[in-house]
């Protein structure tokens, strides 16, 4: 029984190295890395740039918005949590559309 948990380490360690040196799959990976820390520093840039503005001028956004009691801070705020859900949601709906399937496609070629 040993042998066959190292007879099949030896084929997943083959079979790694082989959708490794996939050119698709390197592509894959490029894209998907690129596309997540797009996301990222936007989300971010973001929230860093609300943090600012916290810091350097409060009442730009204890700032009532028109007659209502509510000030710019909550919306702003409710904004980014939508922003970061969004992102979320745009690289899963990306990931499930485009990388999943093309990365089940390498993995079945090469595991013939």
């Amino acid at each position: 029984m040993n042998d066959n948990r190292q007879q099949g380490g030896a084929m997943d360690e083959e079979l790694l190295e082989r959708v490794a040196r996939d050119p698709r799959y390197i592509r894959l990976v490029r894209e998907r890395a690129r596309f997540a820390w797009t996301l990222s520093a936007i989300v971010v840039t973001a929230f860093a740039a609300f943090i600012l503005v916290i810091a350097l001028d409060k009442p730009l956004l204890a700032t009532p918005v028109g007659d209502l009691v509510m000030s710019w801070g909550i919306p702003v705020g409710l904004a980014l949590i939508v922003l970061a859900i969004a992102s979320i949601a745009l690289f899963t709906t990306r990931a499930n559309r485009r990388f999943d399937p093309v990365m089940a496609e390498i993995l079945a070629e090469h595991a013939q």
